[in-house]
């Protein structure tokens, strides 16, 4: 960022007085003594360039780096078209902050609104937001937006991503709404158990698609099951997933949230991410977070703002409808010109690649000994189950450089493909499977 300027030790010092503090340690009072940083960080003192650019090479030399990846799990190795980079890492994208003014703001507000867009074209859905950060907590965030005076209990698949999980079990305990999951059989939802659960107190019901297992859900018998009970359904999709399965749009759900990170952002250690939101007409005025809406100016001429919200965080506290603060906006570029890049065509290639290679890795493993988990089909994750345990099989493929599949446990794996693996890899990792196993 070549316009950023640190502030000096004296600009510092002054802004503390004018605070009403003497020291920077005043203004961490609140946080318990016993977790305070004493004695500073463990770093050297300052150094030149070509020092630092060494030191830093080593620490990264540290990383194990695979050349050959299956393992998904909720972050996706795709391919990410050079102009994605091109165009946000850009200045005038990575340093735009909140366009509160619109008559400054207009490249970055349009921006925003095509992003929205085309959510809403991938969804099936009619309005879109662009602030959530990650997919587990746009779930949270839907399913906050469900609960109401009579109806505060949230249902959760079982056969949705364990973290996701967890953080809607966090929000539902933050809101003093209940949380329960619906047991899953076969990898996907059960809908018996469903309809057991479901009750006049039941405010949604939150459905990955694919499960967590890679196993394709019956989105529109589970939400007719939903909103037979008078209740919201809300669906988790992976977005490259939509370029192939019926959208949310079509299957009846209130809400569609997902995790965007297969949209041209890289998995990046595990962030930043996008957590896209879209929702029905009914449901628009709970969205949280950012919207931005096209209008027109005095001169009659296309404009965008910022619309039904001052501002995308809630600064209302106990009255607020969510917790989203800070913004994704740059993530959603990345989004919003990957879409653009890739188009409706480009898109379901690449999830058409995705569908026929993880179904080839399927097969080749199977020859090899893991037999599939799940009857159910699957778009790009799948599971398997052998004898040999786990951790046996995936430190044979470390030593090939090849990064196996997720262990679930002793003897379970979920595997993953993407439009990145090539046949002869695929190839080679049936081939160290089948060393193992003895097949």
């Amino acid at each position: 960022m070549g316009s950023y300027i640190p502030n000096t030790e004296q600009e510092r010092k002054e802004m503390l007085e004018a605070a009403g503090f003497s020291d920077f340690r005043e203004l961490y009072e609140s946080v318990p003594e016993e977790i305070r940083l004493k004695d500073g960080l463990s770093l050297p003192p300052g150094q030149a360039e070509l020092a630092v650019r060494r030191t830093m090479e080593g620490l990264a030399g540290k990383n194990r780096v695979f050349s050959h990846i299956f393992r998904g799990a909720g972050s996706y190795h795709h391919y990410i078209p050079a102009i994605v980079d091109e165009i946000a890492s850009r200045e005038k994208f990575v340093t735009a902050y909140t366009p509160y003014q619109a008559e400054i703001s207009q490249g970055i507000l349009q921006s925003i609104f095509e992003y929205q867009t085309m959510i809403c074209e991938l969804t099936g859905m009619e309005v879109s937001n662009a602030s959530v950060y990650d997919g587990a907590s746009a779930a949270a965030e839907a399913a906050a937006m469900c609960v109401g005076k009579k109806r505060k209990t949230v249902l959760v698949s079982g056969a949705a991503n364990p973290r996701v999980r967890k953080v809607m079990e966090t929000y539902c305990f933050g809101n003093g709404s209940l949380y329960l999951e619906i047991p899953q059989k076969d990898g996907l939802t059960d809908p018996e158990q469903l309809s057991a659960l479901l009750s006049e107190e039941t405010a949604c019901v939150y459905v990955e698609q694919p499960s967590f297992f890679g196993c394709i859900e019956d989105l529109e018998n589970l939400s007719r099951l939903v909103h037979e009970a008078g209740a919201k359904f809300i669906a988790g999709c992976n977005p490259m997933a939509l370029a192939l399965l019926k959208t949310p749009g079509e299957c009846g759900a209130d809400i569609a949230v997902g995790e965007g990170q297969p949209l041209g952002i890289p998995m990046g250690f595990g962030g930043p991410y996008l957590g896209y939101m879209a929702a029905s007409k009914e449901m628009f005025r709970k969205l949280p977070g950012r919207m931005v809406g096209q209008t027109v100016d005095k001169d009659g001429k296309r404009g965008f703002v910022l619309t039904l919200q001052a501002r995308e965080q809630h600064i209302r506290r106990e009255k607020a409808g969510s917790n989203i603060c800070s913004n994704e906006a740059l993530c959603a570029m990345r989004a919003a010109v990957y879409l653009a890049a890739m188009g409706a065509e480009g898109l379901k290639e690449a999830a058409g690649q995705c569908a026929a290679k993880a179904h080839y890795l399927q097969k080749a493993l199977e020859e090899a000994g893991l037999s599939p988990e799940y009857p159910s089909e699957f778009f790009h994750e799948f599971v398997t189950v052998s004898d040999i345990p786990s951790e046996t099989i995936l430190k044979a493929l470390e030593e090939q450089g090849i990064l196996g599949g997720l262990p679930l446990d002793g003897r379970r794996i979920l595997w993953c493909a993407t439009e990145m693996n090539t046949r002869e890899e695929m190839d080679q990792t049936a081939s160290v499977v089948k060393e193992v196993t003895g097949a």
